[in-house]
C-alpha cells in the first residue's frame, strides 16, 4: 500500500528552521576531495539518498571516507582512481552520474557507471562526446548516448572541449573537476545556450577551495594548467537554497515569517534568485551572512514572467506560489526540466489540475493561473521537489495529501521533521 501523508493548514507562521548542507557543494566537495592528496574534513555535508550513492561510489573507485552526523572524513587519491571491478549504480541522482563519468576518465580500464531506470533516460552523449576530444573513448550498453555507460579510462589528454547549446551545465562541471589531472591543459567553452550556469561558478568556487584554479578567460571560455593538483582542506558546506526554498514559499503562502538558519544571501547559489522573485512579489526579505528570513505580504496580482534558466530547481517552488498568486504566470527556459527525476513540467501541470488550478506546458516551460487550490491526493512521481512543494501547498489547501512522502529523503531526509517547526511557532 502506497505510503501517503496529510498536510495540515495553518493560518500564519512565525518560525525558525534548519536546512541540510547544499546538495550542490557537498558533492562537488567530495569529488574534489577524493581527488585530493590528504585527508579532508566536510564541515555540515548533506547526507542524503543522492550524497549516500556518491559516496558508495566513490569508495568503490579507492577513496577512503568516514562520515559523523554531518561531517565528512575524505582520504583522498592523489588522482590515482582504482577500478572498482563492478558496476557503480549511481540510483537516481544524475550529478554523480555526469560527475563520475570525469573521474573514471583518470582511472585504469573499463568501468562501467548504470543507475535506475529513469537516470538511464537521462542523456549524456554531450559529456561523452567532450571527454572523446581528450583522448577517452566510452561504450553504450543500451541507447546511444544514455547511461548505461562504459568510460574506457587512463588516457585523459589536454586540449578544448566545446559544448553546443547544452541542456546540463554539469557537462562542463564533470570536465573541470577532472581537468587538473589531465595531461595537458584543458580549454572548455561554451557556445550557444547552456542552462543553470550559476552551478558552473559552485564548482569554481569549490575547485578554489581545494586549492586548484580555473582561468575564467570570458564568460564562455574556462581554462585548468596541467600540474594543477586538488590539495586536501577543512571545508565548511553552506546551507541548501533549495531546500531552504520551500520555507520561503511557506512565509509567501501563509503570511507571517520564516528565518532559515545556516543560509547566505551572498552565495553563488543560483537559488537565491528565488528571493529577487519573491521580493518582486511582494514578500520581504531579510539576510546575514548567517540566515534568511522571508516575510510574507499581499502578492502582487497581474501577469509575470520568470525566467527560470539559472534556478530550474526552483520551478516546483514557483508553481505553488503561482497557483496563489492572482493572475497569469509564465515560466520560461526551463524546457530541459522535462528530463529531471521526472518530466517536472507535465508532473506539475497534471497535479496543479488536481487542485482546481489551471495551468499548461509551454515549449520552454509553463504557464499558471492563479486561483483557490483546494487539496487533493499528489502523485510525486518519486520526485523530491513535486513533493516539498505540494506539501507547502496543503498549508493553505486544506485537504492535502502527498503521496510516498520518503522520496524527499534524495535531498532533504529532515524535511518533515522542520514541516513540524512551522505548526508549533503561531
Amino acid at each position: 500500500m502506497t505510503d501517503v501523508r496529510e498536510i495540515k493548514p495553518l493560518a500564519r507562521v512565525n518560525a525558525a528552521v534548519q536546512v541540510p548542507g547544499s546538495k550542490s557543494f557537498t558533492q562537488r566537495a567530495l569529488v574534489a576531495a577524493s581527488l585530493a592528496e590528504g585527508t579532508s574534513l566536510l564541515r555540515n555535508a548533506l547526507i542524503a539518498e543522492d550524497t549516500g550513492r556518491l559516496v558508495e561510489a566513490l569508495r568503490l573507485l579507492g577513496v577512503q571516507i568516514v562520515s559523523s552526523g554531518p561531517d565528512v572524513i575524505v582520504t583522498g587519491t592523489g588522482g590515482r582512481i582504482a577500478n572498482p571491478g563492478r558496476e557503480l549504480h549511481l540510483g537516481s541522482n544524475g550529478t554523480a552520474m555526469r560527475f563520475l563519468v570525469g573521474v573514471a576518465a583518470l582511472g585504469p580500464g573499463d568501468i562501467t557507471l548504470t543507475g535506475d531506470a529513469r537516470l538511464c533516460e537521462r542523456p549524456l552523449k554531450p559529456l561523452l562526446d567532450g571527454i572523446g576530444s581528450l583522448g577517452v573513448s566510452s561504450d553504450y550498453r543500451n541507447a546511444p548516448g544514455y547511461p548505461p555507460v562504459t568510460i574506457r579510462g587512463g588516457t585523459l589528454h589536454g586540449g578544448r572541449v566545446v559544448f553546443r547549446d547544452i541542456e546540463s551545465s554539469q557537462y562542463v562541471s564533470s570536465i573541470l573537476l577532472a581537468a587538473p589531472y589531465a595531461a595537458g591543459d584543458v580549454e572548455v567553452e561554451i557556445r550557444g545556450s547552456a542552462v543553470s550556469r550559476p552551478y558552473v561558478e559552485m564548482t569554481l568556487a569549490a575547485m578554489k577551495a581545494f586549492g586548484v584554479a580555473v582561468e575564467k578567460r570570458s564568460e564562455a571560455l574556462f581554462a585548468v594548467r596541467r600540474g594543477q593538483r586538488y590539495r586536501a582542506c577543512r571545508y565548511l558546506v553552506e546551507g541548501d537554497l533549495s531546500s531552504a526554498s520551500y520555507f520561503f514559499l511557506a512565509a509567501a503562502l501563509c503570511g507571517g515569517t520564516v528565518r532559515v538558519a545556516n543560509t547566505n544571501f551572498w552565495t553563488h547559489q543560483g537559488d537565491v534568485r528565488f528571493l529577487r522573485v519573491l521580493k518582486e512579489l511582494g514578500c520581504g526579505v531579510a539576510a546575514t551572512d548567517q540566515w534568511i528570513e522571508v516575510s510574507g505580504g499581499k502578492l502582487v496580482d497581474g501577469d509575470f514572467t520568470a525566467s527560470m534558466e539559472d534556478f530550474p530547481d526552483m520551478v516546483p517552488t514557483m508553481a505553488v506560489l503561482a497557483a496563489l498568486r492572482p493572475g497569469k504566470t509564465f515560466i520560461r527556459n526551463v524546457s530541459h526540466l522535462r528530463l529531471k527525476e521526472s518530466n517536472r513540467l507535465e508532473a506539475l501541470v497534471n497535479e496543479l489540475a488536481k487542485t482546481g488550478v489551471r495551468a499548461g506546458e509551454l515549449e520552454d516551460g509553463l504557464v499558471i493561473e492563479g486561483g483557490a487550490p483546494r487539496g487533493a491526493e499528489i502523485e510525486t512521481y518519486n520526485d523530491h521537489r513535486i513533493a516539498m512543494s505540494f506539501a507547502v501547498l496543503g498549508l493553505v489547501a486544506p485537504g492535502m495529501r502527498i503521496r510516498n512522502p520518503g522520496c524527499v529523503g534524495k535531498s532533504f531526509p529532515g524535511f518533515w521533521t522542520e514541516l513540524e517547526k512551522l505548526y508549533g511557532s503561531t
